[in-house]
């Protein structure tokens, strides 16, 4: 009994299985008549389907074009960076990464060097670059600037990879021409923004409380995250690293400031040969600024003269006291060749405008008469890197 429901189920399947391969038989028999175009082909006779060519845009401006053509060639130089730090936990002792921040930067030669702005990885135990094709590596500090801002990373990416942006210069700028900003605010990579040159010649302080003079002023968009990313012309050439914002709420308010890539170029350039800046220095200490003003005083005021400096040599007078006990003030420089000097931070400014081994003219004030006296600058290491 048993053995007979067996064969009947057997032999229901069978006779649905032929039905339905005969029915689909006519069916694909009927397609082919009412559309050939249906037709199954081997695969030998397939023809590989081309991808629609991309519509050409022929409605755009010749502005729109150019700002289109400036980004693509530019992006590929512009990179995102990612910080983090290592925290271990106290009971376990198991070590945590934990993202700490974000920023732009740019490619600036094709060895892998990486021009950021120092407050964008300041703190952070890791920096991962991300390039333009998504691909990351993780980042080496080459040295930093502390009062310039800027700071030098290097990656080991393939030479087919790195696209250093092209250079321009700042000291001829006018207000009122075209500037571009790419950079990755609040994490958003690859963005554009544009507006104008608003000031020149501006004046912020760097995270150490150094002015940094000369300053570009733009109304380009810049948020945070755009940070150590580059400032272009029209022609696509780098004139400025976005550093700082002007704005009550942390947000893009309309003004920007960007680091004029004239000082980053002698800045970048000591950090990659020698991991610090070289700076022409006087050798001599001066007085705290807030002791300075608070005695009535102007200009740089001498506090102490070091062994075998180019001061030193040149008669250039410390402070001291006498027999009696009492301070005598020294030597007060109040100009650099033409540069009037007022404060300690003037002298510092005006003497980058020179190198090691040059001689430039003091204007001193000794015992209330003014003097001229020449003196050979030296070099110091600063804002050491490694």
């Amino acid at each position: 009994m048993r053995f007979k429901l067996i064969v009947r189920i057997l032999s229901w399947a069978i006779f649905f299985a032929f039905g339905y391969l005969l029915g689909k038989a006519q069916f694909s028999k009927d397609v082919e008549e009412i559309h050939p175009e249906h037709r199954t082909e081997t695969i030998s006779e397939v023809v590989p389907l081309e991808a629609p060519a991309t519509e050409i845009r022929t409605d755009l401006n010749e502005d729109e074009k150019a700002t289109i053509n400036l980004f693509e060639n530019s992006a590929p130089s512009v990179v995102f960076i990612s910080t983090s730090n290592y925290r271990q936990d106290f009971w376990t002792r198991d070590i945590t990464e934990i993202p700490s921040g974000s920023g732009s930067g740019f490619i600036w030669d094709n060895k892998g060097h990486i021009v950021t702005n120092l407050h964008v990885i300041q703190d952070a135990d890791k920096a991962i670059v991300t390039l333009a094709d998504q691909t990351s590596y993780e980042a080496d500090l080459v040295g930093y600037a502390l009062e310039k801002d800027l700071a030098i990373l290097k990656i080991d990416a393939p030479r087919s990879k790195l696209i250093p942006i092209p250079i321009g210069e700042s000291e001829n700028l006018l207000v009122g021409q075209s500037v571009f900003a790419i950079g990755n605010p609040f994490g958003l990579d690859q963005t554009l923004t544009t507006g104008i040159i608003s000031a020149l010649g501006r004046e912020i302080k760097a995270r150490s409380g150094v002015p940094i003079r000369d300053v570009i002023q733009t109304d380009a968009a810049i948020n945070p995250g755009n940070s150590g990313g580059p400032l272009l012309d029209s022609n696509g050439k780098l004139i400025g690293v976005n550093t700082a914002i002007y704005s009550p709420s942390g947000a893009y308010a309309g003004i920007g400031f960007s680091i004029p890539v004239d000082q980053v170029n002698w800045v970048v350039s000591d950090l990659i040969e020698f991991g610090y800046v070289q700076r022409p220095t006087l050798g001599v200490g001066l007085f705290n600024q807030s002791t300075v003003s608070r005695a009535g005083l102007e200009g740089a005021v001498i506090r102490s003269v070091e062994e075998g400096s180019g001061a030193e040599k040149a008669g250039i007078k410390p402070a001291y006291r006498n027999d009696r006990g009492r301070f005598i003030i020294g030597d007060i420089i109040t100009g650099v060749e033409d540069e009037k000097i007022k404060t300690n931070n003037d002298l510092q400014l005006a003497l980058e405008n020179f190198k090691e081994g040059d001689r430039v003219i003091l204007l001193v004030r000794r015992d209330e008469k003014e003097i001229k006296i020449p003196v050979v600058l030296g070099s110091t290491r600063q804002d050491r890197g490694r």
